[in-house]
């Protein structure tokens, strides 16, 4: 799914016409949706790694709706305005209609009731958290960190996430809905004890912009991009 209200524009092109996807409307002045992507991508892959080294996420309160919040927040502030914020919209994806705007906050309020003290609880109330799709954008990778947070915060256990494939992810939450044993047995098999392996969190959100498309940019070098430009703009020492 894209998660935008994109338009479409026929233009010129010689003897074809070429379809031009809008972008959705943005803090980067972007009107290119390809292009938006990638800035999307790499900047808030650059956002998640901060995310874990400033210990940020171990001070939410894991498995609430306003934790969540913080974390899209956090990911996708420097490029949407509605960045934290509950959709204003409808949002579906093929046939499967998310939770419509009249049930939303009251379905938010009961996720944050749902239990979370298993492995089952905890994969119920994301798969709820999926269904209600609180934001414009966004959704599917700001969930799977935190899903990670509850996991590792309740059961001292993350998802390795580079273990789950593409096909198998997509399918099985497809079908969540209606039967989340599928989801719960993918997830189950790639739980890992290594909660802060650094090398592991970078590897998942790679994974996690993969299943949505995103593949320009990885976690890796984005950061070693960013020693690079440290390193030149210090001032040498006298």
């Amino acid at each position: 799914m894209v998660d935008c209200a994109s338009k479409r524009m026929r233009a010129d092109g010689g003897a074809s016409e070429r379809t031009v996807i809008m972008a959705l409307e943005n803090k980067l002045g972007i009107t290119n949706s390809a292009e938006l992507a990638r800035e999307e991508e790499k900047i808030s892959k650059k956002k998640a790694l901060m995310l874990f080294e400033s210990g940020m996420l171990d001070e939410l309160e894991a498995g609430t709706f306003a934790a969540l919040a913080e974390i899209h927040k956090y990911l996708f502030s420097d490029i949407y305005d509605f960045a934290g914020k509950v959709r204003t919209v409808n949002l579906a994806k093929g046939n499967f209609r998310f939770a419509p705007l009249m049930y939303l906050h009251s379905a938010l309020e009961n996720i944050d009731r749902m239990p979370q003290s298993a492995f089952d609880e905890i994969i119920e109330k994301y798969v709820e958290m999926n269904i209600a799709h609180p934001f414009r954008e966004g959704n599917g990778r700001s969930t799977r960190i935190w899903l990670d947070q509850i996991l590792k915060k309740e059961l001292h256990q993350v998802v390795d996430w580079s273990m789950v494939d593409k096909e198998d992810y997509l399918l099985a939450m497809e079908r969540s809905p209606i039967r989340d044993i599928e989801i719960k047995h993918v997830l189950k098999a790639a739980l890992t004890h290594e909660i802060n392996n650094r090398d592991l969190y970078m590897k998942g959100i790679d994974t996690s912009y993969f299943y949505e498309g995103y593949t320009t940019f990885k976690t890796e070098e984005l950061e070693t991009e960013g020693i690079m430009k440290n390193a030149v703009c210090r001032e040498p020492d006298n």
